[in-house]
């Protein structure tokens, strides 16, 4: 990418992410001590992205992609998406960028999304949920760069972006390692499907040591939040 187009998206980008961060997931918390990993969230099965039937996807056009995703209704699946608690204190966060001098279209990126189990929900914006258990909220979820963050459906067809922004937020309905371990092949399947680039939090092409990095991180993390054993109880 040239520097012009990688500036491009970094402006956008930057505004992007401080308002729909806010938006869709709204303060960041204090800092705490930790918090106890329910027995669910210890246990819960890494679930890859799962693709489906491509050549039936293909094979859609606009009205089947509005209505396999609920969206005739404008209220149909409003509530899919929607965080049960509204804090978060750690934000991590990927791209899908288009090559230079190209742009992503907005049929192209709904029919990604749906390919790789994206669900369009709350916000208007699409999201990864753990299947079977979509009380508990989104893994992660993908908006566009451009304000307001949002995909209109009712004029997917006009829509072109430079780039797509996947949010992972902490803490999430599992340990955050699983979390990013679901969303770092998602946000590679979409870039192949759209034939765009994988960017970071930096707007850098996403490499093995950045990638080996974000897990350590999270790794850590995952151990801060890990509440410490209970004490034995004394022997009288």
């Amino acid at each position: 990418m040239s520097d012009v187009w990688m500036l491009r998206i970094g402006i956008a980008v930057v505004g992007a992410l401080l308002i729909g961060a806010m938006l869709l997931f709204g303060k960041p918390k204090k800092p705490s001590q930790g918090r106890r990993l329910e027995r669910g969230d210890r246990e819960q099965p890494r679930v890859e992205p799962s693709l489906g039937d491509e050549a039936a996807a293909e094979a859609v056009g606009e009205t089947g992609v509005q209505q396999d995703l609920g969206l005739r209704d404008p209220a149909a699946g409003e509530d899919l998406g929607r965080r049960p608690g509204q804090d978060f204190d750690k934000i991590i966060s990927l791209y899908v960028a288009a090559k230079a001098g190209q742009m992503l279209r907005g049929e192209d990126i709904v029919v990604a999304a749906e390919k790789t189990g994206l669900t369009f929900g709350h916000m208007n914006v699409f999201h990864r949920l753990i299947e079977h258990h979509p009380e508990r909220g989104p893994v992660f979820s993908m908006a566009n760069i451009m304000q307001p963050g949002s995909f209109d459906m009712g004029a997917i067809r006009e829509l072109e972006t430079p780039a797509i922004a996947f949010f992972l937020t902490l803490p999430a309905p599992m340990t955050a390692l699983e979390a990013w371990e679901m969303m770092l092949p998602n946000v590679q399947r979409m870039a192949e499907l759209l034939d765009g680039v994988v960017l970071d939090d930096s707007r850098n092409a996403l490499g093995r040591q950045r990638i080996q990095h974000i897990r350590e991180e999270l790794r850590g993390y995952d151990r801060q939040h890990e509440a410490p054993p209970l004490s034995k109880a004394p022997r009288w």
